[in-house]
């Protein structure tokens, strides 16, 4: 408990970003390469959204036309409301038209985005131990949540946004030479400086946004660990250090979010200027030389309108700016989550466990490590004979949980085999082996589903008369049925509405159903009442009859009655032998018997 407590993760808990990934570019490229979705219709929508660009041009020529042709030398009503006739016409069409390419576009990306999210969280609980230990639970969580949700802006508005702002630019900008290629350098001058104020900005606003992206995990990840240990909190007075901590990570992102969004923003009033500087100087050139130049009334009209399109570009672009680089770094770290690789290959032709009965196991030079981190087993060899109960014990941090999840293939060793039935454990087929070998967690973890619907987790399939009837076997019928609605009791958030004890009994019947020729029991620490604990010493015993039982020891009095024995001792097997053998040699064994013994006694005077 005490590791627990004083445990405090660091809040710079990042994955590594891919080489090719460092590119805002190569982001672009490889996101919409993993969203096939966004690219179904991209043709309808690009095609529309041309359309709708070109109607925005030829409206400003239609107006020229009419002040150039429908009022000299003398009005002209039949020309000047056929020519506003087909105005009304363009902007019905180009309405109609942007509300279907908008709907393509909202299903199309809200479509990738669900697809992404399940793709990442599957992605997610494929990864081994090797990567699952090292990261923070909001780190990942973050992927699957808000930095996909920081894409939806980019995939249902921003990225067509850069084409059609190109298309309308240079689309203005030919009309603009056309009917004056003197105001269009005037223009173009203009908005130079603009362009290459944005283009230094580029490398600083991509920088703050990305680490915007990374503040919004550390916050997840800080407050999942907060909310999920409240009550260890507040029963250790630990308040104020972790309301320090989670406002610590709060600040972080609002300092990250600030920084990156008033980078973002000093463009938008730049760009403002720009445009109101530039229309305001076309005017004046305009009337100054307009006549000279040979531009008519409906020209100069037709001019501003262009001009006014053409800077509209620029004074959008920091926005649409802001929400690609907002994209990019979501999508950067979700695509490192999708790089992760996937160590644990199932096998296509799995080999077949028998469904029934007692498996021997076989670990030889066995050798395991964390990703970037040093070996926490070394050269480890065990033979279980079948139906066989070991232990092991170890002081914290000693390598003995690690094993029993290597036993269970949450990860693959880095050296050395694992054998079951004499089968390598990489040859098994995956669900023959999740049937086969269960293991039983310290922690009892429940679902906040009912005890029913929990217990037949245990086996696909499962019937109601088979989770009764696996309550019975444990010894456990009546005590299920004085629940407050027996089967369907609701465990609450991680079983939170049971006590610590009923958590684990459900655990063991869960385990029970399924009924494994391996079965692996992580002991619980939490203590508990004589009469819950005499319920799961009895339940563990029927539970391990007639299978093969290892146990990581956390109480010795079950190492006391195991059949062998196994010292763990920073990542290596010390000693081995029985109860008493192991207490005879007065090694390391004997030290820790010795001290658990005298905290028994502590805790149970007579």
């Amino acid at each position: 408990m005490t590791a627990e407590l004083t445990h405090l993760r660091t809040a710079d808990d990042e994955l590594p970003v891919p080489d090719e990934l460092q590119g805002s570019f190569a982001v672009l490229r490889r996101g919409v390469r993993e969203s096939p979705e966004l690219r179904d219709g991209l043709g309808f929508t690009l095609v529309v959204s041309l359309g709708i660009t070109v109607i925005s041009l030829v409206t400003p020529v239609l107006v020229q036309q009419v002040f150039d042709h429908g009022f000299t030398p003398q009005f002209r009503p039949g020309f000047v409301y056929g020519i506003c006739f087909v105005a009304i016409a363009l902007v019905g069409v180009a309405f109609l038209a942007a509300r279907a390419a908008g709907r393509r576009l909202v299903r199309a990306s809200e479509e990738a985005l669900m697809n992404l999210r399940v793709r990442t969280f599957a992605h997610i609980h494929r990864l081994s131990i090797a990567e699952q230990s090292e990261e923070k639970r909001g780190v990942f969580v973050a992927r699957v949540t808000a930095d996909a949700d920081s894409l939806q802006k980019f995939t249902e508005w921003g990225g067509i946004a850069w084409l059609i702002s190109f298309v309308q630019a240079f689309g203005a900008l030919a009309l603009m030479l056309f009917y004056s290629w003197q105001l269009s350098i005037v223009v173009v001058l203009l908005m130079v400086p603009l362009v290459v104020i944005m283009g230094s900005m580029q490398s600083r606003l991509s920088a703050a946004f990305d680490t915007a992206r990374t503040r919004v995990g550390e916050m997840l990840s800080e407050v999942s660990e907060s909310v999920m240990g409240a009550a260890v909190v507040r029963a250790y007075g630990l308040d104020d250090t972790i309301h320090d901590r989670v406002t610590g990570a709060i600040g972080r992102r609002y300092d990250a979010e600030v920084r990156a969004h008033l980078r973002a923003a000093t463009l938008w009033p730049m760009s403002s200027v720009f445009y109101a500087l530039t229309l305001a100087v076309v005017m004046a050139v305009g009337a100054l030389f307009g006549p000279e130049w040979g531009l008519t009334f409906g020209a100069a009209t037709a001019f501003l309108f262009l001009g006014d399109v053409f800077l509209s570009v620029f004074e959008d672009l920091p926005e649409i700016y802001a929400e690609t680089q907002t994209a990019i770094a979501g999508w950067r770290k979700i695509l490192a989550v999708l790089d992760l690789p996937i160590e644990l290959v199932e096998p296509v032709d799995g080999v077949v466990l028998p469904p029934h009965g007692a498996l021997d196991v076989h670990v030889r030079d066995l050798g395991f490590g964390y990703r970037g981190g040093v070996a926490v087993l070394r050269d480890i060899d065990v033979a279980v004979p079948a139906g066989a109960h070991i232990a092991i014990v170890g002081e914290t941090g000693s390598g003995k949980t690690t094993f029993a999840k290597l036993l269970t293939r949450l990860a693959d060793p880095r050296t050395g085999t694992i054998e079951v039935g004499g089968v390598d454990l990489r040859r098994i087929d995956p669900a023959s082996r999740r049937t086969a070998i269960r293991m039983v967690p310290q922690d009892g973890f429940l679902f906040d589903w009912t005890v029913r619907e929990n217990v037949k987790v245990g086996r696909d399939g499962a019937t109601d008369r088979e989770v009764e009837a696996a309550f019975e076997e444990l010894g456990l019928g009546g005590w299920v049925r004085s629940l407050q609605d027996g089967l369907d009791t609701r465990a609450g958030e991680r079983g939170e509405q049971l006590s610590v004890g009923e958590r684990q009994l459900i655990a063991l019947v869960r385990a029970q159903i399924a009924d494994p020729g391996l079965l692996i029991l992580d002991e619980a620490t939490s203590a508990v009442d004589p009469a819950m604990e005499a319920r799961i010493t009895e339940a563990l015993r029927r539970l391990s009859a007639g299978r093969t039982t290892v146990t990581i020891a956390h109480r010795l009095s079950t190492a006391e009655h195991a059949e062998h024995v196994l010292v763990f001792d920073r990542g290596e097997i010390v000693e081995r032998g029985t109860h008493d053998e192991l207490v005879s040699m007065r090694g390391i064994y004997a030290g820790l018997f010795d001290s658990w013994l005298g905290n028994t006694q502590i805790e149970d005077p007579v």
